[in-house]
């Protein structure tokens, strides 16, 4: 009888600090489901006063996975937390999962609450969303804070999708349904393993708990959606990309993820990057380095801006005329030793290799959304037997 107890007793408490440790926002957070013009109903949790920051998850998470910085911010900021379409307590409606229909939703969502310019804080497939919003919206964007992920349609993203490290990418459809029903922590395992710096991390109460809100009824179709809309986000950021941001951009990479990576795609598309990266972290970075990431971003909202250099001064000091692809002629016959842009004495000059081997693709370690060795000290390609 007395073994029996002590057996209970252990169960017990074993549930409870498995229900401490799963991932929530603090219980003073108020909630409410905002329905978006654009066809969908978006569960949202807010709190604290003062500057306006809005917190944006990924995949194989939801608006619970910022609690660490939740916590933190609402001390003296409104911290406004929402969960994707598709995801978590959102609906899950059939389409609408392009990242610019959901940037659409975020600012439904922040019109209802009565905020206007925010400061934008984003984490994985949640960055993509906070780059259509701050390209579409650029005046309500205050700070922007993107976390270790790639931008469909910026480069390297055609590097990045030769990697088989994303094979997630193009895991979607009905028969992709139906293989991970009742299967799906297996299949975030896989994606949660081979994407974090630390084995032990996300822990298995926060696995439990995410794997959870994924399972429900059309969560995993949702889910993949996200991966489906990519070629949308493509085309649409490819437009985008012809006016750069002007806020100010903290671009952070896990130092066994994104690290630098993370900067160099954000100054494709914005003219004021800093660079962060956080030590010996993979890409789970609020479960792996919450504390460090928690820093970096306060440090972040709270700096005094930099100067930021305008369009003006940029193309003025330049003495340059920009032109499209379109109006650009290109010279229709030339001199040896010129190429497309009609320059006389250009030569090719061989440094290392042979210029006559096909290349190919080396192997690669990646992060969730990206390769590590897409950093470019790294050698991405070999020519064989190079």
């Amino acid at each position: 009888m007395t073994r029996h107890c002590v057996v209970l007793a252990v169960l017990v408490l074993a549930t409870i600090l498995s229900r401490a440790q799963q991932p929530s926002l603090p219980s003073s957070f108020q909630a409410k489901t905002i329905h978006s013009p654009e066809g969908a109903d978006i569960y949202v949790r807010w709190a604290g006063s003062g500057p306006v920051v809005i917190l944006v998850h990924g995949y194989a998470e939801n608006s619970d996975s910022w609690a660490p910085l939740a916590a933190d911010l609402m001390r003296d900021h409104t911290v406004v937390v929402p969960d994707l379409r598709g995801i978590g307590r959102s609906s899950k409606p059939e389409g609408g999962y392009d990242k610019k229909t959901q940037a659409k939703d975020l600012r439904a969502v922040l019109n209802t609450l009565g905020f206007d310019n925010t400061s934008v804080v984003h984490h994985d497939i949640g960055n993509m969303v906070a780059y259509a919003y701050a390209a579409m919206y650029p005046d309500k964007v205050n700070r922007l804070v993107v976390m270790d992920a790639p931008i469909p349609g910026i480069e390297p993203w055609n590097t990045i999708l030769l990697n088989p490290g994303v094979w997630h990418f193009n895991f979607h459809g009905p028969d992709a349904e139906r293989l991970v029903a009742g299967r799906e922590r297996i299949y975030f395992d896989r994606i949660w393993n081979d994407f974090t710096g630390d084995p032990s991390k996300p822990d298995e109460a926060t696995r439990n708990f995410f794997t959870a809100t994924y399972a429900q009824p059309g969560g995993m179709r949702a889910g993949f959606a996200q991966f489906t809309a990519f070629s949308q986000d493509a085309a649409d950021n490819r437009v985008f990309e012809r006016v750069k941001l002007t806020m100010p951009v903290l671009a952070v990479g896990g130092e066994k993820s994104f690290g630098p990576l993370q900067a160099v795609i954000m100054r494709h598309v914005a003219i004021n990057v800093q660079e962060a990266i956080v030590p010996n972290s993979g890409h789970w970075l609020m479960e792996e380095s919450p504390a460090y990431t928690v820093s970096l971003v306060r440090k972040f909202l709270d700096s005094p801006a930099p100067a930021m250099p305008t369009r003006a001064a940029v193309e003025s000091d330049s003495g340059e005329t920009r032109v499209t692809p379109s109006e650009f002629e290109f010279a229709q016959q030339g001199n040896p030793g010129t190429g497309s842009s009609g320059v006389s004495g250009i030569q090719t000059v061989v440094l290392k290799g042979d210029p006559n081997k096909t290349i190919r693709l080396g192997s690669i370690r990646s992060c969730c959304a990206c390769p590590r060795s897409m950093i470019a000290w790294q050698p991405w390609f070999q020519a064989p037997g190079g």
